[in-house]
């Protein structure tokens, strides 16, 4: 498992090779107990996971919205990336798909419908991904956001 936050994702344009095998992927926040957005799998999570932040300036990612329509607290949001070939889901035969429903059964995401019995209510303290998007109005407004924050962090944690 690779833990990043949403900051320092969108400082990656390209994938990096140690992320290649990830397939599966998971959006949370620690800031209220830790809760679980949204779970999902691909064969490469990096291109999905980008593909949920592009769409969600079209309205066609839910989770993509709802980063955006939370920014710039959603930065600090956390991704953490998984693979189906990791020993923990061994007894399922390495399988992605029976690999994103149990993450699912035991998170029980906001935002995932299917085999999601108890969805997570979304804390009042966040905006749902159907409020009207404000700010920011660019993925590259927020690429720059998120890397003037990641330089803001290594130059406080240099000192």
């Amino acid at each position: 498992m690779l833990t990043v936050t949403i900051k320092e994702f969108l400082t990656h344009q390209t994938c990096p090779p140690a992320w290649l095998a990830y397939d599966l992927y998971l959006f949370r926040t620690d800031a209220v107990d830790p809760m679980v957005f949204y779970v999902g799998q691909s064969e490469l999570a990096f291109a999905r996971i980008w593909r949920h932040l592009h769409d969600g300036f079209k309205g066609r990612s839910l989770i993509g919205k709802f980063i955006r329509v939370n920014w710039p607290r959603s930065m600090n949001f956390v991704i953490d990336l998984y693979a189906a070939q990791e020993t923990s889901f061994a007894d399922l035969g390495y399988n992605r798909t029976a690999a994103e429903t149990r993450l699912i059964e035991q998170y029980h995401p906001c935002f995932n419908d299917t085999h999601n019995a108890t969805p997570t209510p979304l804390p009042a303290l966040y905006k749902p991904p159907t409020a009207i998007v404000r700010y920011p109005r660019s993925l590259s407004r927020m690429m720059r956001e998120a890397e003037a924050a990641m330089r803001q962090v290594n130059n406080v944690t240099t000192w």
